[in-house]
């Protein structure tokens, strides 16, 4: 785990390895402060010449400034690495996202993935942040502190081998105690965003019912399961400064008592004022560096936590992959299932589709109808390879789809879908996403067959218009043209539409599917609609029913042989035939 997250610093190893060198030396001069400190005391009480006092205390300047100086480049340089570390797990847990699979998403919710690529990778970059600074300088201070503290105390030293077991002991039993409560943070943080994913985006929902209040006690109640967590586990770290307090005084008491006893006894030759002056610096020292090096446990031990939510994003392999040899061209827009059968998860007792015979010829236009459930978007999915066939094969130009590069046909199949996503930027911007390239004049045109030249253009700022995240401003059924638009500008070998003109009227419907013939007619056209004057005038309607093929023909065939679709034409044209 830690070689994989390790290969995210690249162009910031130099500044971590700077930074961890900078820290030795900064150590090194503040633990030689207290030694030389001691002299200047002993050398003034002493009656030492005022040259050597002065002598000492530049040199004391000297190290002071020494420390300072390689703290405040260790610091800089340790922030610049931790940072750039925290942006590159962001960017590589982001690439890695854009390569899994529909069924790679599943596995993880949206909400935990927007949870791993903020709250976690922050959790890590201050680990990673403490790692370089406090878990190297905690460590060697600790021991150069220990080192010197015998070689200018000898025996008040013994005050450590008391103090340090028992604080060690504390620490460490502290930091066992508030660790279950920081590990069962992280998967309710998962919740706690996706109740706010959730409410955001159902916002027009909520306000329509008025269940904001409801709403507002489902957040309150999820944020204080959150905070009653970390309330427990800090009440548990916070027990750390009393435990320090008394540690540090206990070692001010000892090594007052016992170190005056001994200037009073041995008249200043065994040790003297300056020593003791030394010893309680470096007991400080020593006892600081314990706490450190227990705050670094307790915050390695919760973004660990962190790190393997990281680590199993960044090795989780896309259950698609581009085969050898991939083919690169899609010759045409003729489909083919043969025995096609798929399941959302190994584990599911019933398939999706089953026993799915399918033969389209390019340039058709398909109607697909069925109740809620019955699988038609599954079916399409199968197209472009968002999921695999679990049996039977799925051929796009007479071709495997497993034998495609990825790209290439993706990118001759173009998904309008129901739900239509537009982003944050101006129309243009959107609809250049079909094309790249394409001029301003193509994009009045595609939106011209899409029916939705006429309100762009009456916007004030026309194509320039800009457009919110998600969409919000403009309404569902200008969403849904802008994205048929889209799709147009790609010129794909196949355009699927997935219930895509149900928030346009039926005389607009028409329009655009005229359009299709015009603009478009040797791509196959799939429509997925819940009405029949949709897909009444298609070359091939299919009737699906619990994931199965249930009939399928042009409209006479089926009005004469399957019931379900005769009865739904009656139902959908009833009030006109009443009319009438």
């Amino acid at each position: 785990m830690i070689k994989t997250l390790v290969k995210s610093l690249r162009e910031f190893k130099s500044a971590s390895i700077a930074s961890l060198l900078l820290i030795v030396g900064e150590v090194f001069f503040e633990v030689l402060i207290p030694s030389n400190t001691a002299d200047l005391v002993n050398g003034i009480k002493a009656g030492e010449p005022m040259a050597e006092v002065v002598k000492t205390g530049i040199m004391l300047l000297f190290m002071a400034m020494a420390s300072l100086t390689c703290g405040g480049l260790a610091a800089f340089a340790s922030a610049k690495a931790s940072a750039g570390f925290a942006r590159n797990l962001r960017r590589d847990i982001f690439t890695r996202v854009q390569g899994f699979s529909f069924e790679n998403i599943d596995k993880f919710s949206t909400a935990s993935l927007v949870t791993r690529m903020t709250t976690d990778v922050t959790n890590v970059q201050m680990a990673f942040m403490m790692i370089i600074r406090i878990a190297i300088r905690a460590p060697l201070m600790f021991v150069f502190a220990i080192t010197m503290a015998y070689i200018m105390g000898g025996s008040l030293a013994t005050t450590f081998v008391i103090v340090v077991p028992v604080l060690i002991f504390g620490l460490l039993m502290i930091a066992r105690k508030a660790m279950p409560a920081f590990r069962a943070v992280f998967n309710k943080y998962d919740k706690l965003n996706e109740s706010i994913e959730e409410n955001v985006r159902a916002m027009r929902v909520v306000k329509g019912f008025t269940r904001e209040e409801y709403e507002k006690q489902k957040f309150a109640a999820a944020s204080q399961d959150i905070c009653a967590d970390f309330t427990k586990a800090e009440r548990i770290v916070a027990l750390n400064g009393p435990l320090m307090q008394m540690c540090v005084y206990f070692n001010m008491v000892f090594i007052l008592a016992l170190g005056s006893k001994l200037i009073i006894s041995s008249g200043g030759t065994t040790i003297d004022v300056g020593q003791i002056s030394a010893m309680l610096t470096y007991g400080m020292q020593i006892l600081m560096s314990l706490m450190m090096i227990s705050m670094i446990y307790v915050m390695i031990t919760m973004s660990a936590e962190s790190a393997k939510r990281i680590y199993q994003v960044l090795t989780e392999e896309s259950s698609l992959h581009n085969p050898e040899n991939a083919v690169t061209q899609v010759t045409d827009g003729s489909i083919d299932f043969e025995g096609v059968s798929f399941k959302y998860s190994k584990k599911a007792k019933r398939s999706a589709l089953e026993n799915i015979d399918l033969h389209i010829a390019s340039g058709m236009t398909v109607g697909i109808l069925g109740g809620t459930g019955s699988s038609k978007s599954t079916l399409v999915q199968l197209i472009p390879r968002l999921y695999d066939a679990t049996e039977g094969v799925v051929k796009v130009g007479g071709r495997d789809v497993r034998d495609y590069d990825l790209d290439t046909l993706r990118n001759a199949v173009a998904v309008v879908l129901q739900k239509n996503l537009l982003f944050s930027g101006t129309i243009k911007e959107n609809l250049r996403w079909g094309n790249e390239e394409a001029t301003d004049e193509e994009i009045k045109e595609a939106c011209r067959l899409a029916q939705a030249d006429e309100f762009v253009s009456s916007f004030p700022e026309g194509y320039d218009t800009w457009i919110e995240q998600g969409g919000t401003n403009v309404s569902g059924g200008q969403k849904q043209r802008l994205c048929i638009a889209r799709a147009l500008l790609k010129k794909p070998k196949i355009l699927i539409l997935d219930d895509s003109t149900s928030a346009v009227d039926t005389h607009t419907d028409a329009l655009i599917r005229a359009g299709f013939r015009a603009y478009i007619p040797e791509t196959t056209k799939i429509i997925i609609a819940q009405r029949i004057a949709s897909v009444q005038d298609a070359d091939l309607i299919i009737v699906m029913e619990n994931g199965c093929i249930s009939d399928m023909g042009d409209h006479e065939t089926l009005m004469e042989r399957s019931e379900i679709y005769r009865e739904t034409y009656h139902q959908q044209n009833k009030g006109g035939e009443e009319n009438e």
